[in-house]
């Protein structure tokens, strides 16, 4: 999956990582020339008492060492923004993949772990390439032409090259298969860790309200521990890491010494060859020190490949078609035909034998007690699932043969969770319609019963809005989800029980200035609160997923026992 991530999303930056190659191989070679020049320094230039010869080689070693600077910065500074190119490029392939995830793969993958995939997993690739292209594509080249050196100055002692890499090569092989277990159980805890603390920061209230400070506190510290213990456990690996590369490069460089003084001493080497085998011996060992510090991040980054690579390789359950409508003939019927619904892994449908229609200009209510499916049956018209059975349409039309764009732009969603992002009451309000004018926001506001409260903020549809919307009211945020809705003037409005947050009264304005409004739509309204869909053209009952009663409330109450325990359960808690 690593391989397959890299060669997908470097590809476009082919020419530059040649250039990058290229700067490396000529600063590698150059640093391979360095030796060979100073040995000849002392050799042909110190022993013998030639100035001359020392000032013209040792100005040529200068320009050598200038070339070999200049290739290296270039390199790192091309592989770093490349590496960082990279980076962005696959952060927006795992963001584009995600948003067009249905709730059922988001629920699959969980939130806290998408924004570790897509944070902490893209960095550990991305710092694996970084350190490629300043450290990897040199570490080859080095030990291939260091040994070649090494050897054109003296083959009697290749055979402590011999027998310092694979010893080298041995250690490190053993630490780095202790270390990939760790680098895998690492990214899960991490996952926990990430969970744990959305969960506790979203909840706090929760927390709070029925003191488990404790607790959560016991529950973090946990997850903190077990992420902790596993890096600590990895991280005495790494540090047996380098202790054993030094202690190789030393004994090595210790071994160089005796034996080629012994050389030096029967007349078969010279000082100047010596020196620079020894140089050579340590550029190979420095080199084989570099490749095992990049197979050391190798693990972890193909740990997080393979996690990337999950959610990219993870097909949408709800795709859009080849070549979907997105126009109709009509104003936003809906029909349900034999519709049935599935959770992935539930025993038994949440939903089965739907058939239902609700036409525009009507408003058609939904109610029942909670679990019956309610929300579920709303959030198959937009297609956030799709059903497991039967057909859902929109003017005939299946929703599943709608270009999704087109079929989102003729629904105004409300959803029993309003959710408000960060930034002004004006761009909330433009996630409904991006063109909006003042004016328009006013009236959605006047409409919805929030004009009121945003009067009197100091800074109008300026003011600022917290993530979620947690600086406003529950009230206020579900009036601003619906001018939000209402901005747009859509062909469907879907209220899941949006008007749970409202006192009755608000509720009662608000249905009133709704009315001219969404004369010639269709509407839905999910509700457990008998007041608010009492004036609706027909009500449909849900009890346990599947439809028990259909009509007006009069009819209802005549004809459907579940509808009159559900209005007389309400009328005796108003009454208590």
């Amino acid at each position: 999956m690593l391989l397959r991530i890299l060669r997908r999303h470097l590809a476009p930056y082919r020419r530059t990582i040649g250039v990058i190659v290229a700067l490396q191989l000529v600063g590698t070679i150059a640093s391979l020339y360095l030796p060979t020049l100073n040995a000849d320094i002392i050799d042909k230039g110190v022993v013998f008492g030639d100035t001359g010869y020392i000032v013209r080689i040792g100005g040529w070693m200068l320009a050598v060492s200038l070339l070999q600077i200049s290739c290296t910065i270039t390199a790192v500074y091309l592989g770093a923004r490349t590496a960082m190119a990279f980076g962005r490029d696959l952060r927006s392939a795992v963001f584009h993949t995600v948003v067009s995830f249905s709730s059922k793969e988001v629920n699959r993958f969980g939130p806290a772990s998408l924004i570790t995939r897509n944070t902490n997993d893209v960095q550990q690739v991305q710092m694996l390439v970084v350190m490629s292209f300043t450290m990897l594509i040199a570490a080859p080249i080095t030990m291939a032409g260091g040994l070649i050196m090494a050897l054109r100055e003296d083959v009697g002692l290749s055979w402590l090259v011999a027998a310092a890499v694979p010893l080298l090569g041995a250690a490190v092989a053993v630490i780095i298969r202790n270390m990939v277990p760790g680098f895998q159980a690492m990214q899960r805890r991490l996952d926990r860790v990430n969970q744990v603390m959305r969960e506790q920061i979203t909840g706090i209230r929760v927390i709070r309200a029925f003191v488990r400070e404790p607790y959560e506190t016991d529950r973090f510290e946990e997850a903190n521990a077990a992420l902790t213990d596993t890096a600590i456990n990895v991280g005495r690996w790494m540090a047996a890491m380098f202790p054993i590369v030094f202690l190789v490069l030393n004994l090595s460089s210790v071994a160089v010494l005796w034996f080629g003084g012994l050389r030096i001493e029967a007349g078969a080497m010279q000082i100047g060859s010596l020196t620079a085998f020894l140089s050579y011996l340590i550029q190979i060992l420095i080199a084989v020190m570099m490749s095992t510090f990049m197979l050391m991040m190798v693990p972890r980054a193909a740990v997080s490949a393979d996690r990337i690579g999950d959610v990219l390789d993870t097909d949408p359950s709800v795709k859009p078609p080849t070549d979907g409508r997105t126009t109709t003939a009509g104003r936003g019927q809906l029909q349900f035909e034999g519709v049935g619904f599935t959770y992935a892994g539930a025993a038994h449908p949440v939903l089965g034998g739907i058939d239902l229609t609700a036409r525009a200009g009507q408003t058609t209510a939904v109610i029942g007690s909670t679990g019956a499916g309610k929300s579920t049956l709303v959030n198959l018209i937009p297609r956030l699932y799709d059903a497991t059975e039967g057909v859902v349409r929109v003017d005939g039309v299946d929703v599943r043969d709608f270009d999704l764009e087109a079929l989102w732009s003729r629904i105004g969603l409300v959803p029993q969770r309003a959710y408000l992002f960060s930034g002004t009451i004006a761009s909330n309000l433009r996630h409904g319609k991006p063109d909006a004018t003042d004016d328009e926001m006013w009236e959605a506001l006047r409409i919805a019963q929030a004009d009121d409260f945003v009067l009197a903020m100091p800074d109008g549809l300026d003011s600022a809005v917290a993530q979620g919307g947690t600086n406003l009211s529950g009230g206020q945020r579900q009036r601003i989800a619906m001018a939000r809705a209402l901005i747009r003037r859509p062909e469907i409005y879907l209220f899941d029980d949006s008007f749970s947050a409202l006192d009755v009264a608000t509720d009662a304005r608000l249905r009133a200035a709704l009315a001219p409004v969404t004369a010639d739509a269709t509407v839905v309204i999910v509700s457990q609160r008998v007041a608010t869909i009492v004036d609706a053209d027909q009500i449909v009952v849900l009890d346990d997923g599947r439809v028990v009663g259909l009509g007006t409330h009069a009819e209802l109450l005549d004809t459907c026992p579940t509808y009159v325990e559900i209005v007389e359960s309400q009328r005796r808690a108003e009454a208590s």
